[in-house]
């Protein structure tokens, strides 16, 4: 494998880690849970969803040949809590969680090593390829852990870690440490944990 090669790989195992660690939050969460904000100023978990949702399908359609903010797209209306969010299931949150990400990874794994180096644009700003992912690579797992958080205050002592839990470091490194040196990514082991 090249070094974009690589890239583009190492990429789409982060986004479906954190695609994974948005989903098993939610999976502990009653469906009203989705919708509990903590003041005007906190996003329900639901209203996370639905940003995250705008964006990937306005970064990621037509990704290659036109700008990533999309005029149809309404970015503040994703951060709106109004009553038709609230009145949707978790069933219709997932779905909109997966379309978002389905288009991610269609986009993601049409690319190829040379679409690295072209540009595009986000809101008329240049971008490479790669700058775009890695763009994207930071937001999307700030929001995903703001819904670990909130879904983690959520449930309380219910909650069921979805890393190395608290006082096992030493149990999770001796494992580690057991094996053999090997080159893989790190989300080989994590993404088997949390399945």
């Amino acid at each position: 494998m090249t070094i974009p090669e690589d890239f583009l790989r190492s990429a789409n195992r982060q986004f479906l880690y954190y695609k994974t660690l948005g989903e098993k939050a939610i999976d502990q969460l009653e469906p009203e849970q989705l919708f509990v904000s903590l003041n005007d100023d906190t996003n329900s978990i639901a209203t996370i969803v639905k940003h995250l949702h705008g964006n990937m399908l306005s970064r990621w359609t037509d990704f290659l040949t036109t700008d990533g903010e999309k005029e149809s797209r309404n970015r503040d209306g994703e951060f709106d809590a109004s009553t038709a969010l609230s009145k949707q299931t978790k069933e219709q949150i997932l779905s909109l969680w997966n379309e978002g990400w389905a288009c991610l990874f269609n986009t993601l794994n049409s690319l190829k090593p040379e679409d690295l180096s072209k540009t595009i644009y986000i809101r008329n700003e240049g971008h490479t390829v790669l700058e775009a992912i890695n763009r994207q690579l930071a937001h999307y797992p700030y929001h995903v852990g703001q819904m670990v958080f909130y879904a983690k205050i959520l449930k309380k002592s219910e909650w069921t870690s979805l890393s190395i839990p608290k006082n096992k470091s030493n149990d999770y490194n001796a494992d580690k440490f057991s094996k053999e040196k090997s080159k893989k990514h790190f989300t080989d082991d994590e993404l088997d944990k949390l399945k």
